[in-house]
């Protein structure tokens, strides 16, 4: 037997308050990953986990946001306790490799690709956990194409919005960037939604799990409180608003000169440390 499946029980709040979310926990990331590109080695590392764990609670609280608006008509659905707070693991250990990939090797080329890539698979992979969690008295069945349409649109959006972020730009940009990865985010996760079908089982009964508000309502406090103390920290640091680095902290690597000397036809080259104290150059006026 087909189960009745509503996406929109609450009408446009729960997708209104989600895209809100996706935004909010993208906006700070990103910016994040941005000031991450104008500190030195020591600080990058504290700037790029906060961007993380920023994007990643920011897409887990937009999901089971959307999620409670989420209803099947003849059975409840509950959640296991174990997979949801997995899928948030997922969600910013995954999303994090690809920022730091990201943040240490430029966000163009074969970095931009693989870490985005790997943002995306996180993406995904914390959407379809998140809904392996859910329990019902059902089984939960997937349009393959559709599915890989979702997971498409999740790479992509996480490839463009790293892009963005290493452009190093003013805020108003960042922002852009931000309202289009909570698009994209919110995108993936109703086209996922728009290939499940639920097949319902003949047993009635509540399933196993806690309840969508004994479960989410207490476990979402955590990453939206999260996000709140990242915002206050974005918004008292002036360089990150601007985006602009009076200069750009160069990396220390022994053996590799920061300006290999250019040589110039005609010219002689420059003395050596010897001759540059106590010698004048045979070419050196001695009356001025």
């Amino acid at each position: 037997m087909q189960g009745t499946v509503d996406g929109f029980s609450y009408g446009l709040v729960t997708p209104l308050v989600a895209y809100l979310m996706a935004c909010l926990g993208g906006a700070l990331g990103l910016r994040c990953t941005t000031r991450s590109m104008l500190v030195a080695q020591s600080w990058r590392p504290g700037w790029l986990a906060l961007g993380s764990a920023a994007i990643g609670s920011g897409i887990w609280t937009m999901h089971f946001i959307a999620m409670m608006g989420f209803t099947v008509k003849e059975t409840p659905i509950n959640y296991d306790m174990s997979l949801t707070f997995a899928s948030l693991g997922v969600a910013i250990l995954m999303v994090g490799v690809g920022i730091f990939i990201v943040g240490y090797r430029g966000a163009s080329g074969t970095a931009l690709f693989t870490g985005g890539t790997i943002t995306g698979l996180g993406i995904a992979s914390m959407h379809y956990l998140g809904m392996a969690g859910m329990r019902l008295n059902g089984k939960l069945e997937y349009n393959t194409f559709t599915v890989s349409a979702s997971v498409v649109i999740a790479v992509v959006a996480a490839t463009a919005a790293l892009w963005a972020a290493g452009q190093i730009r003013g805020f108003l940009w960042s922002v852009g960037a931000s309202l289009v990865m909570g698009l994209a985010v919110s995108g993936m996760h109703y086209t996922g939604m728009a290939a499940l079908s639920v097949h319902l089982h003949t047993a009635s009964g509540s399933p196993e799990g806690d309840s969508p508000a004994a479960l989410l309502a207490p476990l979402m406090i955590g990453p939206l409180a999260f996000l709140l103390l990242a915002g206050a920290v974005v918004m008292f640091d002036p360089l990150m608003i601007m985006g602009k680095p009076g200069h750009r902290p160069a990396d220390n690597k022994p053996g590799i000169p920061a300006h290999p000397p250019v040589p110039h036809p005609g010219r002689r080259p420059p003395p050596r440390l010897g001759q540059r104290h106590g010698h004048r150059s045979s070419r050196t006026p001695q009356n001025r």
